[in-house]
């Protein structure tokens, strides 16, 4: 049964994709290549974007999509594949997979969806010239350091010792710490790096923050199956530790705030750089483009878990809160 199923769905599949097989389907079919870390499909917003604009997906585009499982050792191969298969545009998610892409080919357009910093990457001359064969957004994370450390400040006074729980690699990372050394200083906070590569560091990560008596911590993982943002929270609660994220999922996992751009919005934009693209437009002639709205977001019952009531006013501002 399993396999007639299969069958099935193989052969409507070719129909939807086969334009002389289908009279109402004139043109040609655009292949979107989508190399990303993680998931099953494409992200849903961006295919929503795409949609919004007029693509189909078996009508005028179809995804050939590329996920290295967690195996950050397989972008290379799967964005070579990408290539041989002469896709049309590589929509590239996080800038393992951007660099995979553009080590790949120097012809093919690449789309970048969330990345933190294309220009100290390698991937563009400068955002309003990107120069080759890349573009599409960045979230600019290291500029929203400050504002995060702000907002733990607000709601923790005497907030003086932060850790940053980061990968501890690629030249964004080390600019995000750089970046948000000086608003620290300003805070009166001191910044106390803490690099997790893997679940399996998670226990002796948090036991150096305790060592270092850090009183908050900022979160600078990026959510992936070999470091889940649920593990990370569950500790912070455990240990009775504010927290912070850019990252938009993080207090949904349980984190206490995040505050950042909604990932939705950047794969929406996506959509729009691949249509313009896809009707003559060169990357080089595309500014990559950063959110101009950041959302903060609040769980008040991790506050209520970890003993810390939130001011009303900073509860005022947010934009969502999970009671």
């Amino acid at each position: 049964m399993k396999g007639r199923i299969f069958v099935l769905a193989l052969s409507s599949m070719l129909l939807a994709l086969c334009p002389c097989l289908d009279a109402q389907q004139p043109g040609k079919i655009s292949w979107i290549g989508y190399l990303t870390g993680a998931g099953s499909s494409p992200n849903p917003a961006f295919v929503e974007g795409m949609r919004e604009l007029g693509y189909v997906e078996g009508k005028n585009i179809a995804f050939v999509y590329r996920t290295t499982e967690g195996k950050s050792e397989r972008y290379p191969d799967l964005a070579a594949e990408l290539v041989r298969l002469k896709v049309d545009i590589i929509v590239a998610d996080f800038t393992s997979a951007a660099l995979a892409a553009k080590i790949a080919t120097s012809t093919i357009p690449i789309v970048m969806t969330t990345l933190t910093d294309p220009i100290g990457a390698g991937l563009v001359a400068s955002l309003a010239r990107p120069g080759g064969n890349v573009t599409g957004l960045t979230n600019i994370s290291g500029e929203l350091g400050g504002k995060c450390l702000e907002l733990l400040k607000e709601i923790v006074p005497k907030l003086n010792r932060v850790a940053i729980l980061r990968a501890g690699v690629g030249a964004a990372d080390k600019l995000f710490v750089k970046e948000t050394e000086v608003p620290a200083r300003a805070l009166g906070v001191q910044l106390v790096s803490v690099v997790v590569q893997g679940q399996e560091d998670l226990e002796r990560a948090f036991r150096t923050i305790t060592n270092e008596r850090a009183n908050g911590v900022f979160v600078r993982l990026l959510q992936n199956p070999s470091v889940p943002f649920k593990r990370v929270a569950d500790l912070t609660i455990k240990n009775r530790l504010p927290s912070i994220a850019q990252q938009y999922g993080w207090a949904d996992a349980g984190g206490l705030m995040s505050y950042g751009a909604n990932p939705a919005f950047s794969y929406r934009r996506a959509a729009t750089y691949v249509d313009k693209i896809l009707k003559g437009t060169k990357p080089a002639d595309l500014p990559v483009e950063a959110p101009t709205k950041f959302e903060l977001k609040i769980n008040l019952k991790t506050a209520k878990q970890i003993g810390l009531t939130i001011p009303s006013n900073v509860v005022a501002r947010a934009d969502q809160v999970i009671r």
